[in-house]
């Protein structure tokens, strides 16, 4: 049965396949790569190491030593090794996923070099392993690339004709409406994700398509089913070019070229059906009843492990054998930008193109603008957290026991001297408690870090959209926890001033949430392990703590650490909360002898203390009796040293904090998460 030569749904009409004519012949392509060297330092060690002088002279160790070869559209283009032969480091030279300056050696399509915006505007790379969002389906999962990666001149409908398309070509749609699923949650199986995995990078129907071991890891007819469907996409007009650990014999079948690589050097090119010849005239000839793929792969684990040569003898056999058996292929290409101009016309969907007449040049660095990458992202983020309401609604339960034990360990706080100490410690657990609950967003980016790198290495959409909807979507839970924690403590601990006091302080609340998931958004960027975050997290903010002017006040911090001060996410809450509580210059807190509580004098008896206050007044010149205040709240803000800053600014400069971190947010994602090896 004729197909249309495509394996997603063509943009244009159908008239031409209704109509019986002969399916049209690819466009032409050919992937060319000659003498690609690449190699490492050996002792550089971890970045603290790296700073320290070393005894030992620099080594390098070759990943890539000359390594040539060509794989064209229609057909699959496997890369075999052992463990540690370079197959995933050359085919992240043609992916262009290697810095151009630590790479020798030159990578062409149709005789043009390949780098920077067109090679990811026409290639797309599936990573090893399955990097997918555990809630969403597989519908939802591809609908979601397809919003990213398809134009904007596209309408929804076609979107959604062109992701049930590319469901029945991967062979799920029994599983189309079954979430991905994870530890915690059953979903498809381990073959099914492998296809939506790759289902969401072919999305846009890729000119070029880099696969890392997209077998590994599954069984033998799920592994032969995903080779299938990659040889359908090669056939479509795309050049594939994958690795693979142990073909069988079925998948060797499927294969169009194979390129063997033996630490860094090639040791076979070539078809599979020239591994026998081969190896016969190697004289190791391969057994009838035998793997090819598996002795071949054998065969150079044995001669990796003699001394001294190793694979040289099979290499420089390789390569004269080659020169002896090269058979002169006449193949006609096009020039590049006439061929991807061709292959859009005839619906190949590069990302960005919108007009039959794209070429590269003018191909678009995004296919969306940047409101509608913000949207989806929002979109989807919420769908898959609200699968998960458990976890909202521990952060929810955690923050309300806090609130309830502090209510009730404050619980209808009186105004005198000892009131004002128990306020002092309530607001000082209050508002750091708020920056410690904000730790649960450490693992959201580090868990995220891997499908974010997958889709900003081929531009799905921009590094400032993903900061923007991620503080979006952290936005309205941190609303209803301010409103949980405020309503649970301000009236049982009997904080002051009334509706317009309790306003502010689910504002300062909130203000120090936002600010508290800004930080520690940002250090999930810097910080790459879960664990090694928590504690640099849960130590940051003892020191901000510690510099809050709870423990010492602002004036009476030694003047080299008093940069710390104002450095301290919980200073500006702390003071803001203060003057909003003590702010009322008429209210009392202390009146006659009560102003003795907590020195030796409140041990004596009352008559004592009247005849002390008298005395005291005496010498003021004043009356002063049981009645009299002595210290109001503007006394206390003046004994805490919190006067410099007044609440709203303490306020604005709360909120403006959780901005300048999401804005640090977005220059590590820009300057640290390049995706290339150096």
């Amino acid at each position: 049965m004729a197909t249309s030569g495509h394996i997603v749904v063509d943009v244009g009409t159908d008239e031409d396949a209704s109509a019986g004519q002969p399916p049209v012949a690819p466009v032409p392509y050919l992937l060319s790569f000659a003498d690609l060297s690449y190699s490492v330092n050996t002792n550089n060690g971890s970045w603290l190491t790296s700073w320290m002088p070393s005894r030992t002279p620099a080594t390098t160790r070759a990943l890539l030593g000359g390594v040539s070869g060509e794989a064209r559209e229609g057909e699959l283009f496997a890369v075999m090794g052992a463990s540690g032969s370079g197959k995933s480091t050359l085919v992240d030279a043609l992916a262009g996923r290697i810095a151009r300056e630590s790479l020798h050696g030159s990578v062409t399509l149709n005789g043009e070099t390949l780098h920077g915006r067109r090679l990811r505007a026409i290639s797309a790379y599936v990573m090893q392993d399955d990097l997918l969002y555990p809630m969403l389906t597989v519908r939802e999962t591809l609908m979601f690339a397809a919003e990213f990666r398809l134009p904007r001149a596209l309408s929804p409908a076609r979107k959604r004709e062109r992701v049930d398309t590319l469901i029945g070509q991967l062979g799920l749609t029994n599983a189309a409406d079954t979430v991905i699923g994870d530890e915690g949650h059953r979903g498809v199986s381990g073959g099914e994700r492998r296809r939506v995995s790759i289902g969401t990078d072919i999305i846009h129907d890729p000119i070029l398509l880099f696969l890392d071991e997209p077998t590994s890891g599954l069984d033998s007819a799920s592994a032969f089913m995903v080779v299938q469907v990659l040889r359908d996409i090669a056939r479509s007009g795309s050049v594939v070019v994958m690795t693979i650990h142990q073909p069988s014999a079925r998948i060797l079948g499927i294969l169009g070229r194979l390129l063997l690589l033996s630490r860094g050097r090639t040791v076979y090119a070539g078809t599979p059906a020239g591994l026998m010849p081969f190896f016969s005239e190697f004289g190791r000839p391969i057994p009838h009843n035998e793997n090819p793929a598996e002795f071949a792969l054998d065969t150079i684990k044995e001669l990796e492990g003699q001394a001294p040569n190793g694979t040289a003898p099979l290499a420089d056999f390789n390569a004269t054998w080659q020169a002896e058996h090269r058979i002169m292929e006449n193949v006609t290409t096009m020039p590049l930008e006439l061929a991807i101009a061709e292959s859009v016309h005839r619906g190949k969907l590069v990302a960005g193109s919108e007009t039959s007449g794209t070429s590269s040049s003018s191909v678009p660095t995004f296919a969306n603008p940047l409101r509608v990458e913000v949207w989806v992202l929002i979109k989807r983020s919420f769908t898959n957290t609200s699968r998960m309401p458990e976890l909202f609604g521990m952060r929810l339960g955690t923050i309300m026991l806090t609130g309830f034990i502090l209510a009730t360990i404050f619980l209808r706080l009186d105004d005198t001297p000892k009131g004002v100490q128990e306020r002092l410690g309530f607001f000082a657990m209050g508002m750091s408690t708020m920056f410690y609950v904000c730790g649960d967003a450490l693992p959201v980016f580090v868990q995220e870090r891997h499908i974010y790198l997958r889709e900003t290495a081929h531009n799905a959409y921009r590094r400032i959209s993903y900061v923007i909807s991620n503080a979006v979507v952290s936005f309205p839970p941190l609303v209803i926890l301010s409103l949980a924690f405020a309503v649970t403590t301000f009236f049982a601990v009997g904080l002051a001033g009334g509706g317009s006091s309790f306003m502010f302080f689910v504002l300062i609340i909130l203000a120090s949430l936002w600010a508290g998931s800004g930080f520690v958004t940002f250090l999930s960027a810097v910080v790459p392990h879960v664990m090694l975050g928590y504690t640099v997290v849960v130590a940051i903010l003892a020191y901000f703590l510690l510099f809050s002017g709870f423990f010492i006040n602002r004036d009476r911090i030694p003047a080299y650490w008093v940069w710390f001060h104002y450095m301290s996410l919980v200073k500006y809450p702390y003071q803001a909360v203060l003057q909003n509580e003590f702010g009322d210059a008429t209210r009392c807190f202390a009146r006659g002898i009560q102003m003795f509580d907590g020195t030796p004098i409140a041990g004596m008896t009352e008559a004592v203390k009247l005849k002390v206050l008298g005395a005291i007044g005496a010498t003021l010149g004043t009356s002063m009796t049981a009645t009299t205040c002595v210290v109001t709240g503007a006394d206390v803000l003046a004994q805490q040293a919190v006067t410099d800053l007044g609440k709203w600014m303490c306020l604005l400069v709360t909120a403006a904090f959780g901005f300048f971190f999401r804005a640090l947010f977005y220059v590590v994602l820009l300057l640290g998460s390049k995706n290339k090896r150096r």
